[in-house]
């Protein structure tokens, strides 16, 4: 009954979005994600409760490596660079991961990081020292928090076995992260 509620409330607020989204935009204006938003939609190679799973999982990871990077060459203290290395090297390996179960499942992902997460490393590689570090880790917990109830959702509720597996297989790892960038801002 719950696997039917959830799916009923993204199926509901997809067409929601999509009737709402009609801006006349062309093709070529949507984002990386709609698109492939919109090709999961009609080619429909797993329910539509996994494909958005997926590419929200795989904007989120191409921004998470972003600021990753970014905070390797921006901050100062010691424990905001290794959580930023940890978090480029685990990210990257779940973002791999993501791209063998979308390859084998036929689930297409975005080619480029959303527009939103684009501005905001934008807003954010123009701070640095402590205000970089504080904003950063911030926003690393906030995110944190948000990926272990998406795949914590995503490992009980999901259709598609191997994104479901898949989930509750890198639940610990997202968990560990969110721990860290907690302990890091609490001792800011």
């Amino acid at each position: 009954m719950k696997r039917i509620t959830i799916f009923a409330a993204v199926l509901l607020s997809l067409g929601v979005s999509s009737s709402c989204n009609n801006t006349g935009k062309s093709p070529q204006h949507e984002t990386p994600a709609d698109s492939a938003e919109a090709i999961n939609k009609t080619d429909k190679t797993v329910d539509s409760l996994s494909a958005v799973f997926a590419v929200k999982v795989a904007d989120d990871g191409m921004m998470e490596v972003a600021l990753g990077k970014l905070a390797l060459e921006k901050a100062t203290d010691p424990r905001v660079k290794a959580f930023a290395s940890m978090s480029v090297n685990d990210r990257t390996k779940i973002n791999e991961e993501l791209k063998s179960i979308a390859e084998n499942r036929k689930i297409a992902l975005p080619s480029a990081m959303s527009e939103a997460a684009k501005k905001f490393i934008d807003k954010l590689s123009k701070k640095s020292g402590k205000a970089f570090e504080k904003e950063y880790i911030a926003e690393m917990v906030d995110d944190h928090d948000r990926d272990v109830k998406d795949f914590d959702n995503a490992a009980n509720n999901l259709e598609s076995i191997s994104l479901r597996e898949w989930a509750r297989k890198t639940l610990p790892m997202v968990m560990i992260h969110l721990d860290s960038a907690r302990a890091i801002k609490d001792a800011q």
